[in-house]
């Protein structure tokens, strides 16, 4: 068991924070958004997981875009 929850805090910790990210959007609790990534990953054989990864594309390129500046001085 320890190996498990060790494994899933190092992948929740160096993750693409997709799940987190549609959370917060959708105002949801983060295990609800990825037990449903789950549940429709078995039903449509792996589509939601190519789905997962370009959600963790748009929002990279998204924060590459937008960045957050800390005053007017920083153009």
């Amino acid at each position: 068991m320890k190996l498990i929850d060790s494994t899933r805090h190092v992948l929740e910790r160096n993750g693409f924070h997709v799940s987190v990210r549609l959370a917060d959007a959708l105002g949801m609790r983060v295990t609800h958004v990825r037990l449903f990534f789950i549940y429709v990953t078995f039903f449509t054989v792996g589509l939601s997981f190519g789905f997962y990864l370009t959600m963790a594309f748009l929002f990279k390129l998204k924060d590459m875009i937008y960045t957050k500046r800390s005053s007017v001085f920083d153009i």
